[in-house]
């Protein structure tokens, strides 16, 4: 499956689950709530993996990154999956809008 796709049917069944009133506790999710792992999308497809660390590791030590790339072409498909050394630290990216600017 495509991960942009797995990504879109994660986000209707967390919809979903909401809908449904489904408890944290019962959630799908609980077993990665201390994940060092976090999703980054609508990036540009000219960035390279440097560019991404060099942007997100003010936010923490990054120890592996992921940029998803065509399997035919070989070029970047705008998201990335970053994997923090403390999965503490990228709680201070989230939801800070000055990263964005970067681009």
């Amino acid at each position: 499956m495509n991960p942009l796709t797995n990504v879109k049917n994660i986000q209707k069944m967390n919809e979903r689950m909401l809908e449904m009133g489904v408890e944290d506790s019962q959630a799908w999710h609980k077993q990665y709530k201390d994940s060092a792992y976090v999703f980054i999308g609508g990036l540009p497809f000219g960035l390279t993996e440097g560019d991404v660390i060099c942007v997100f590791s003010q936010y923490g030590e990054i120890v592996n990154i992921n940029l998803v790339r065509d399997k035919k072409t070989g070029k970047t498909k705008g998201f990335c999956f970053l994997c923090y050394e403390d999965q503490r630290k990228h709680y201070f990216g989230c939801g800070q809008p000055q990263w964005h600017q970067a681009w």
